[in-house]
C-alpha cells in the first residue's frame, strides 16, 4: 500500500480549491443534481494523467480503494490507471479488468468518469463476447449503468461494428435524462462519421420521436439543408 499512500499525499499536494469550486458546478454536485455528493480537489486533467502514468502498476486492490472513494479524483486516477493496464494484459487479466470495472460500475458515478473508461474496458473486452450485461445495464434504473451501456458500444463503433450500438439507442430512446440523451446522440454521431446511410436508417425510423438534444447530436456534422431538414420536421 505504500505507493497508494504516495499517490494520495501528491493528490493533496496538487489540490487546487479554487479549480474544485468550479468543479462542484460544472459536475452538478447540488442537492437533487446527477453529482450530487461528489467532492473535489480541483486537479486538472493533465495533472491526473501524469499521475496515471506515474502510478499505473497499483493493485486492484489499491484501485478498489480509489474507486470507492467520495473525491472524484480518486475514481477518476483508478480509472485511468485501468486503461492503462488494459491494453497490456494478457486475455485472462482483460477479464479481470473488465470484470472489476463493470462490478463497481455504480461507483462509475459522473459522466467524465464513464466517458474515458467505457470504450475502453467493456468496449474493448466484449467486442467479441456476449454482451448481455450492457443490455442489463441499459434496462438499468442506475443512470450510470445506462451511460456504461451506451458508451461501451464506441468501442465497437471504431470497429466499425454497429448493431449493438442501435440496439441499445433503441433501447434508450425514451430515457428521460439529457446525460443519456447526449450518449445516445453522440454514438450515433460516431457512426454516422462512418457510415451516413447507417445512421439515416435509425433516423429516418426514430427522428420524430427523438428527445430534441439526442437528436441535435446525432446530426451535427450533416450537411446544413439535411440537418436542418431533421429539425424542422421533428418539430
Amino acid at each position: 500500500m505504500f505507493m497508494l499512500e504516495k499517490l494520495l499525499q501528491e493528490i493533496e499536494k496538487l489540490a487546487n480549491p479554487t479549480k474544485a469550486k468550479n468543479h462542484y458546478r460544472f459536475f452538478k454536485t447540488g442537492k437533487g443534481e446527477y453529482g450530487e455528493g461528489d467532492k473535489f480537489y480541483g486537479l486538472t486533467v493533465p495533472e491526473q494523467r501524469t499521475l496515471s502514468k506515474k502510478y499505473k502498476n497499483l493493485s486492484l486492490e489499491e484501485l478498489q480503494k480509489l474507486i470507492k472513494s467520495p473525491w472524484h479524483e480518486h475514481r477518476s486516477l483508478a480509472l485511468m490507471i485501468l486503461t492503462l493496464q488494459y491494453p497490456k494484459a494478457d486475455e485472462k487479466r482483460k477479464k479481470i479488468i473488465s470484470d472489476f470495472y463493470l462490478k463497481n460500475a455504480k461507483r462509475i458515478n459522473n459522466w467524465d468518469l464513464v466517458d474515458i473508461s467505457a470504450p475502453k474496458i467493456p468496449g474493448e473486452y466484449l467486442f467479441d463476447k456476449d454482451k448481455a450485461i450492457l443490455y442489463k445495464f441499459a434496462k438499468s434504473d442506475n443512470l450510470w449503468e445506462r451511460r456504461i451501456a451506451m458508451m461501451s458500444t464506441y468501442g465497437f463503433i471504431k470497429k466499425n461494428k454497429y448493431k449493438d450500438a442501435l440496439t441499445i439507442a433503441e433501447i434508450l430512446l425514451n430515457d428521460e435524462h439529457d446525460l443519456i440523451h447526449k450518449a445516445v446522440g453522440w454514438m450515433l454521431r460516431e457512426i454516422g462519421k462512418r457510415d451516413q446511410e447507417v445512421e439515416e436508417r435509425f433516423l429516418k425510423k426514430y427522428y420524430h420521436i427523438m428527445p430534441r438534444t439526442m437528436l441535435r447530436y446525432a446530426i451535427e456534422k450533416f450537411e446544413e439543408k439535411k440537418r436542418r431538414w431533421y429539425l424542422e420536421s421533428s418539430k
